[in-house]
């Protein structure tokens, strides 16, 4: 039997939920970008440049020589740009993971599952929405259980005969 959250970490759930679909969200968008990226680099050997001398944006050539791709743009290469942002948010994203994961108790293939949403492309968005819908339905049932026992032990004290409470001290 798996282990279930505790009562007192729903509220920090609810936190690591929040963290975790903003850094799906970005880790998505940016492995998006860093296959657009690659495409354009190794299929049509181009790289995007900013504030070149061509212009505020542009496509520059990339060549192919004995030692491998070399670039021939000048100016702010926004291409490695995004491969440095995808591999530091995927890192967020894999914090949020293991934050989530861990708060929830769940089992260790659960976490590299999430894990894989930042490397396989459209994974991260369609995890998210399910992940999202399982841990918010998991806290509204929790607090819905945690309510009732909360009001039945309050009703079960005012059933009580304040003369019988006095006795028994």
């Amino acid at each position: 039997m798996p282990l279930e959250p505790k009562l007192a970490d729903l509220p920090r759930i609810r936190g690591a939920l929040k963290f975790y679909m903003v850094a799906s969200a970005i880790t998505g968008v940016m492995l998006l970008l860093l296959c657009a990226e690659m495409l354009l680099k190794y299929v049509w050997h181009l790289e995007l440049f900013a504030f070149g001398p061509n212009g505020l944006l542009s496509f520059e050539p990339v060549l192919e020589t004995a030692a491998g791709l070399e670039s021939t743009g000048a100016g702010v290469n926004l291409s490695t740009g995004i491969l440095i942002a995808h591999g530091w948010f995927y890192v967020v994203y894999l914090f949020s993971d293991f934050r989530l994961w861990s708060l929830m108790r769940w089992r260790f293939p659960r976490f590299i599952l999430i894990a894989l949403g930042g490397v396989i492309p459209f994974l991260s968005f369609f995890l998210e929405a399910r992940i999202a819908r399982e841990v918010k339905g998991y806290l509204a049932g929790r607090e819905a259980d945690a309510s009732a026992a909360a009001s039945d032990d309050g009703a079960a004290g005012a059933d009580t005969d304040p003369t019988a409470v006095e006795a028994a001290q």
